[in-house]
């Protein structure tokens, strides 16, 4: 009986790590950085990989238990990600957790900015709030209405996606384009 609940768990793993990578595999898509004025930074990767989570959360929000559990132990993946990442390029230990809190202000300011306009399907408001991130300060920035309009046009098709995509970890994004926007 007991070897049946860390068999389960192992289970829930696979589908966590395989969605997980899939995300990440999306937010690293050259298009966005070639493409959709995205720097190809270490703050540009983070905000794709923001927008991309904030997607599938937004999905996974309407989703039943299993769902909702596989969203939170993804963001906590890419939190454990986000703070390997911090130590690697040469943090020390007692700097990592204030950084990790302004990572996480920062993210959940996103969420929050973006499902404002994301809720009105406002794509002037998402494309400001997305340019105010991506770009900050700049006053010539470039226009974010194409990432913008990925995300609404994202959110509508993961919307109409069987919830078992969500189930297996293999809920999979529109590819983005690859024109200049």
């Amino acid at each position: 009986m007991i070897f049946g609940l860390f068999r389960n768990r192992k289970h829930n793993q696979a589908i966590m790590k395989r969605q997980y990578d899939l995300l990440t595999a999306v937010s690293r898509d050259p298009a966005f950085f070639l493409h959709y004025h995205v720097p190809d930074t270490v703050m540009g990767r983070f905000e794709m990989v923001s927008v991309v989570m904030i997607l599938f959360f937004r999905r996974t929000r309407a989703s039943d238990t299993s769902g909702q559990e596989l969203a939170q132990e993804i963001v906590d993946a890419f939190f454990q990600d986000l703070d390997h990442a911090i130590r690697e390029i040469g943090i020390g230990d007692v700097a990592v957790p204030k950084r990790m809190k302004k990572f996480a202000a920062m993210f959940y300011g996103r969420l929050e900015a973006y499902a404002r306009a994301m809720d009105g399907a406002d794509e002037d408001a998402l494309a400001e709030a997305l340019s105010r991130n991506i770009h900050p300060g700049k006053s010539d920035a470039p226009d974010m209405r194409p990432l913008a309009h990925y995300m609404l046009e994202t959110e509508r098709a993961l919307a109409a996606e069987p919830e078992d995509r969500i189930q297996t970890g293999s809920l999979a994004f529109p590819a983005p384009d690859r024109k200049e926007a």
